[in-house]
Order: structure tokens, then sequence, then C-alpha cells
């Protein structure tokens, strides 16, 4: 009756079940994984967003399939003022970034043809291939003083099925950046095996350090395909834009450009109330972001003031991103010892397996957590840990 496409395990796992039975008995639970920016106790300008929304222009329907020249200004204008200079027309907006995803694997494949993405990374990916009828062939990310591409793997990796490369920038959920050296090694691979570069920039802004990081959306050197959009540049998933920034050879963008243009022409383009506020909604990057950034290095430094205390635990480095990902002994699985953390003291963080970390001895907390919620949640967990 279904696509094979869709058969997946559709049963909650054991961490899930353990959470609705939590919630059942009435149970505080404290969320340590909140990814949700408009549940973290943020103050944002509610009335100038709501007001963009409000535009008589919306009432004309103009399917521009690449997106409204005037949204696609906006997001050239980010650029210009945070990274690089963009020519608009090279711009394809989109509803998400899952979206975005969707449609260069239709651009770049055929049934069965292989995308390489890097592990650990986040769990979306797998989804969204199946979907699109695309294998998943994962290449490790390295722990040592740092995370690192392992290039020698990359190459095992590569064959006559695979179409492109995926880099998350920074990774999430381990927070690394692309350093210029291996962002070299990538474009020297990709071009010896004519391969597409897609790099997901989506908490690009969000360094922790407060230095600007360079985007792939310069990068002229192998045809590249760039994502983000305002779910985490403006705090704000729930208004559904994002974009693909192609760059690269001159011929190649041009034949991309033209037949992406097909496809979003065929989905037809997305609502124009968000287009039309698309400036709005990317100005508001400049109240949210401090907010954040604010966030995010508070719980930090309590993580750490936290940690310093005891000896059994360590924050992996982190150099961008919500996350922070701790070491732990490694006395039973990562779920087991989720879902341990979860019935003895209701705090929720997640197991490394989540995101594909190939061994246990891995949890991974959101650095956006409303720090009452984290100064409480953390100390429990690491009690129990040291144990």
């Amino acid at each position: 009756m279904f696509s094979r496409r869709t058969d997946w395990k559709l049963t909650p796992n054991r961490f899930t079940q353990v959470q609705q039975e939590l919630l059942a008995a009435g149970r505080e639970v404290l969320d340590l994984t909140i990814s949700n920016p408009t549940r973290s106790d943020l103050h944002y300008d509610t009335e100038t967003i709501l007001r963009a929304l409000i535009n008589p222009k919306a009432m004309d329907y103009d399917p521009q399939p690449k997106g409204l020249r005037s949204a696609r200004e906006a997001v050239a204008d980010y650029y210009r003022k945070q990274h690089d200079d963009l020519d608009p027309e090279s711009i394809v907006l989109t509803t998400s970034t899952s979206e975005g995803y969707s449609y260069l694997f239709r651009l770049l494949c055929n049934v069965e043809d292989e995308i390489l993405v890097p592990k650990p990374s986040y769990p979306l990916f797998e989804f969204l291939a199946d979907l699109q009828d695309v294998k998943l062939i994962p290449y490790p990310l390295l722990y040592d003083h740092g995370w690192q591409i392992d290039f020698p793997s990359l190459y095992k990796a590569v064959n006559h099925r695979t179409r492109a490369v995926v880099v998350v920038h920074p990774n999430n959920p381990t927070g690394s950046f692309v350093s210029e050296q291996e962002r070299n090694t990538l474009n020297d691979f990709c071009r010896e095996y004519e391969l597409s570069l897609i790099a997901d920039e989506v908490f690009l802004d969000y360094a922790h350090d407060g230095a600007s990081r360079s985007t792939f959306a310069a990068n002229r050197e192998v045809q590249t395909f760039t994502l983000s959009g305002v779910s985490k540049i403006s705090g704000l998933p729930q208004m559904k834009l994002a974009w693909i920034v192609t760059s690269g050879p001159r011929d190649a963008v041009l034949a991309s450009l033209a037949r992406m243009e097909v496809i979003a022409d065929t989905y037809l383009s997305m609502n124009a109330p968000i287009q039309l506020a698309a400036a709005a909604l990317l100005d508001q990057r400049h109240s949210i972001q401090p907010l954040l950034l604010d966030r995010v290095r508070a719980n930090m430094s309590e993580l750490d003031r936290t940690l310093a205390k005891q000896k059994t635990c360590r924050r992996l480095d982190v150099d961008g991103g919500w996350y922070a990902v701790l070491r732990v002994p490694v006395t039973r699985s990562d779920e087991d010892l989720a879902i341990e953390i979860l019935r003895r003291l209701s705090v929720l963080v997640h197991p490394g397996h989540f995101y594909d970390f190939p061994s246990d001895g891995h949890l991974i907390v959101s650095l956006i957590t409303p720090p009452q919620g984290f100064h409480r949640g953390i100390p429990r967990v690491l009690e129990l840990l040291n144990e």
C-alpha cells in the first residue's frame, strides 16, 4: 500500500516512551534540550514582526520561481553586511532548509545516488534522503583537541555514484567550524571527483568568540550550494523563510540555477506575506542574536563552573552553535543513561546516538535553555554521573 521510502519505524523509541510516561503522570521535566528559541524566554519585538506581515501587496499573486526580487535582495543585503557581496540572482528562496535539501537532492541525484554527510551531525538528513531516494554515506569527524574532518575516510567513501559532499558550518551538535585548510582540501576533493559541495550554515552567526566566520556562499572554486534561513539567523523558526545560494564556476552556476528554477516553479513559490516581510525579519537578527549569544555564553560558563567541581565528565571543545557535548563514563549505552537521568531526576538530555556519535559516552545539552532550568538541571545530572 505504501512506498518503501516511508517504511520507517513509527513506534516511539524507549527514550520517547519514558518522556510520555512522565508527562502522563504529571511530573515536571526539566528540559535541557530546548532548541526552539521562541520557547526559551527571550524578548522578541512582537509588534514589528507582526506589522511586517501586514502588507497589501500580499493580495497580488506574483509567482516568481526563485522568490520575489525584493526578498532575495534582502537576503543579499544580509550577506553584504555580515559576510560577502552576493548577486540576488544566485539566491533561490525556500520555505525551510529542509526543502532546500530536497531541491538539491533532486537537482543532483538520480535514484540511489549517494551524498557524503558528516558524522556526528543532525539526524534529519536520513529522512530527507529517504524521501528523495538518495543514499547517505557518512564520513567521520574526529575529535583530538577539537574536531576535524577525517579526509582519508572521505576519500575512501567516494565512488562513481557520489554526487555531493555535505558540510555543516558550524556542525550541529559539535559546534565545530570548517577550517580554511579543510575548505581548501574539500575544494580539491570536489574538483578531483567532480562533486558539488553543500554547506549548511544555519548557525554561522553564532561563533562563541564573536568573530565573523567566512561563508561558503563566497566559494568560487567548485559548484557550491549554501543553505541558511531566519529560523536560526533571527530566531524565528515559525516564519518559514530559507534559501539556497549557488556559487562556483560561472557555467555551472548558470546551469544549476536554470534547473533549480524549474524545480521551484513546479512546487510553486513560497507565500507572499513572508517574502514581503523578509527584510524586517532579517533585521530582527540585530536584537535576537546578542540575546542568544549572551544566553549561550552564560550557560557555557555555568556548565564549566559545575564541571570544574568534579572529575568524571568533561565538555568537548565547541566554537559555535547552541549545543554542548559532554563526554561521560561509558557504563551503559547513551540511551540507557539518558533514560536513567530522565526517570531518576526528571531532567531531559539527549543521548549521543541521536546525532550519530559512533560510540557511547556522549550526552548533548542545549545552551539556549532558560538559565534557571539550566542551573538547576546540570548539577543534578553531574551528581548522578559522579555517583
